[in-house]
């Protein structure tokens, strides 16, 4: 990893019949992440400038077929196509995830390739995206594939950092998915994550159970005192301080997540609905464990409002600010880990 002043972020531009295209305006309409940044958009000029007519948008983009054209304190358009999209607003639409996948592998080719320094990634239909080439039910699994590492879906905000052992499964297949070696590497990917990417130097991290109330004593489900107790008692034994597992029925309401630095959820809506309650328009999802740093924000393509001029920019905006404040404190990490003598000097 090599230190930039101006961190260069890819973002890809997801289904261009969502919201995506507008909030992405939106947030480089404010000049002043073109001082904290130099955007690089994966799309095509022909879709940018259609959003920017549509939307009555003021951005000068600066349009590159090669990414060493890039140019600092413009909002950068690398062409992934040139053909004209038909664009329709709110539609669900094969050809349309055809292009969202063209913009996403050619921004990861990117990023492995360290052409940009961070990928912030605009929703995507999961649906749209399926073909032959491509059965991920999403990015995250999609970048676990592409990128070195041990992915795993955490959601943050400034106060509340949610990861997940199990994403996107059905809840069903939750319980033949947990395992003692899931739990071990998830928990670990939180705890490494917690010290490179967020400057937590002896984090606490809680854990959520599996079955109502932790299962009762075996009552509602033996997987808690099975699986997930003794689990967890060989993670304290390392050193590690990790906490649980807590009934998540009442977890939050009693703000008890306020005394942690993560909580570790067992499946998607456990984790989720809590926190995208809690932070909804300011949470950030963020692909941690990974050799390179993803992030998008806490919300879908949002069909129903796309094209009107609603969209809310607020979780784009974060997800653009966590991904360049983590790189620069795994920057941080990494210098400090590699070099013993700036340590001590600290």
């Amino acid at each position: 990893m090599k230190y930039e002043e101006n961190i260069i972020v890819g973002i890809s531009i997801g289904d261009l019949n969502g919201i995506g295209g507008e909030i992405i305006l939106k947030t480089f309409e404010d000049t002043m992440f073109l001082e904290l940044c130099t955007p690089v958009i994966f799309a095509s000029a022909k879709t940018m400038n259609f959003y920017k007519s549509h939307f009555k948008s003021t951005i000068n983009f600066h349009n590159i077929n090669s990414l060493s054209h890039l140019v600092h304190g413009k909002v950068n358009v690398f062409n992934c196509w040139n053909e004209p999209v038909k664009i329709e607003f709110g539609k669900e639409d094969i050809k349309i995830g055809e292009y969202a996948i063209k913009s996403l592998r050619a921004a990861t080719e990117a990023l492995k390739n360290e052409a940009i320094n961070v990928l912030v990634t605009a929703p995507i239909n999961k649906y749209n995206i399926q073909s032959d080439e491509f059965k991920f039910p999403g990015h995250t699994d999609f970048l676990a594939q592409e990128l070195e590492g041990e992915s795993l879906m955490f959601m943050v905000t400034e106060n509340l950092r949610v990861g997940l052992l199990t994403d996107h499964v059905p809840v069903k297949d939750v319980v033949e998915h947990i395992s003692e070696q899931l739990i071990i590497k998830k928990i670990h990917t939180i705890y490494d994550s917690l010290k490179k990417d967020f400057r937590i130097s002896k984090p606490k991290i809680a854990v959520l159970g599996i079955n109502p109330h932790t299962g009762d004593n075996g009552v509602i489900g033996k997987e808690d005192d099975e699986v997930l107790r003794p689990t967890l008692k060989k993670i304290k034994d390392e050193g590690k301080l990790v906490f649980g597992p807590y009934a998540a029925d009442s977890f939050f309401g009693s703000n008890n997540y306020k005394n942690f630095d993560a909580v570790v959820a067992t499946y998607h809506d456990q984790g989720l609905i809590p926190f995208k309650t809690l932070s909804f328009g300011q949470g950030v999802n963020y692909t941690a464990g990974l050799n390179r740093i993803r992030t998008s924000p806490d919300h879908g393509t949002a069909y129903e409002i796309a094209g009107k001029g609603l969209a809310d920019a607020g979780s784009f905006k974060e997800a653009i600010y966590t991904a360049i404040q983590i790189y620069r404190n795994r920057f941080d990490y990494e210098s400090l880990t590699s070099n013993p003598l700036k340590k001590m000097r600290k």
